[in-house]
């Protein structure tokens, strides 16, 4: 008798259980907003509810709420960044993954921030708004900012890589070469330095026989310049303590750089008269900046703890059309926002890897405040919210067309057609 063959039995696929539901409100309204996450995250709630979101695998962040007021209307950029600085939130792991949420965030810019702005623009004396701006953002002292910039030239404004996986140093050493060669300078030349910061292109000019001026309006800036001078013995070299729209020097100088300072001086117009008046014929100055499409259209989280006041992003087009205006020919421009975002990488780490000096030293909010912007800014280049850029101008023996009030009102009258 043959054997049947037993018929095996297919088994009916168990059907998984649903994700619970978030209960809280802050869950919720998190759940809703953030359903599409690409990236693995987790939040945890005050009441000790748990969400994650994103696709499988370890969180890239993890963020915990000890207050969900933060999220009881909308979410709100400015407002969460305000809480992470108050305490209120924690932040761990990878920040820059964390602010790539900033897409579903609601309300960056608002009309108060700039309507106090412009009113500032209109009626404070431009040298004391400068003053008042800088003083503000430089007032922590010098080991706050040697924290995380780079440790041959504290240079405080973007570095130039020639591959993203060399040293912050190497890139600050590409930076120079490229100023020194698109300014032609050599040993003997009159070099006026913008907004000395930490003594970054003294530090390259002096031993080169450059002979530097440096200005600077903030008041650590020019003790630490005048302590390395003296160290170095750079009698070549010195810095003044005075904005660069007063300044009045008692000869032309061959050259002019201005690293990462034109975001403290929106007057392009007397900018570039002044740079005309500073300038030999034929000299050079190389300009670079963080920039954005929309002049003054800063953060409110920017505007609220980093740059108050008048400070605005590079506007290109503008600042080229005074140039222009004035008697310069544009000789470059060269995108370099992929290098500003690798600096701000850089700084951020180092800035994270120094947090236990810096909180002892300056405080908590402080720490979480430039912890937001450095990460932050990095986020901004990557996706090209911000850009970068270096701009090389030539002063020829023509002051340029430099037009009146009237005329310019023509010009924007003609443009509205």
């Amino acid at each position: 008798m043959t054997a049947q063959p037993q018929l095996q039995q297919e088994q009916a696929p168990q059907e998984q259980a649903p994700p619970p539901q978030p209960q809280c409100a802050a869950a919720r309204l998190l759940h809703a907003a953030l359903a599409d996450v690409p990236i693995p995250c987790q939040f945890t709630f005050a009441q000790g509810e748990t969400l994650r979101l994103g696709p499988a695998g370890e969180p890239a962040f993890s963020v915990v709420f000890h207050s969900d007021e933060v999220l009881s209307k909308r979410l709100d950029e400015y407002a969460i960044g305000r809480a992470y600085v108050d305490g209120q939130i924690e932040i761990e792991g990878d920040v820059h993954a964390f602010i790539d949420l900033r897409q579903y965030a609601k309300g960056n810019v608002s009309p108060g921030f700039l309507l106090r702005a412009y009113l500032q623009l209109l009626w404070s004396n431009r040298v004391r708004l400068n003053r008042a701006a800088i003083a503000h953002h430089y007032n922590f002292g010098d080991d706050f900012y040697l924290a995380f910039v780079d440790r041959q030239y504290h240079l405080y404004s973007h570095c130039l890589f020639h591959d993203d996986d060399e040293t912050l140093e190497q890139a600050a050493e590409h930076k120079f070469a490229t100023m020194a060669q698109a300014l032609h300078l050599q040993a003997g030349d009159r070099l006026l330095d913008i907004g000395a910061g930490w003594g970054a292109v003294t530090r390259y000019a002096g031993p080169r026989g450059i002979h530097c001026t440096a200005l600077t309006i903030a008041e650590d800036s020019h003790r630490l310049h005048q302590e390395f001078i003296a160290e170095q013995g750079l009698t070549n070299c010195q810095i003044l303590l005075e904005d660069f729209l007063a300044h009045d020097p008692p000869e032309p100088y061959d050259a002019i750089v201005i690293f990462g300072v034109i975001e403290h001086i929106p007057h392009y117009r007397d900018f570039a008269a002044q740079v005309w008046k500073c300038l030999k014929p034929g000299g050079r100055i190389y300009l670079d900046a963080s920039a954005t499409l929309e002049k003054y259209k800063v953060s409110n989280f920017v505007r609220r703890y980093i740059y108050p006041g008048t400070h605005t992003y590079l506007c290109l087009p503008d600042l080229l059309q005074e140039f222009l205006m004035h008697g310069f020919k544009v000789e470059e421009v060269v995108d370099e926002t992929h290098e500003y975002a690798l600096t701000l990488r850089h700084w951020a780490s180092r800035f994270e890897a120094n947090r236990q000096t810096v909180v002892e030293r300056w405080g908590e909010a402080v720490f979480r405040a430039f912890r937001l912007y450095l990460w932050g800014g990095a986020h901004a280049m990557h996706n090209h919210q911000l850009q970068a850029y270096h701009v090389v101008a030539q002063r020829t023996e023509n002051p340029g067309i430099r037009p009146s009030f009237f005329k310019r009102l023509l010009y924007f009258i003609r443009s509205l057609k």
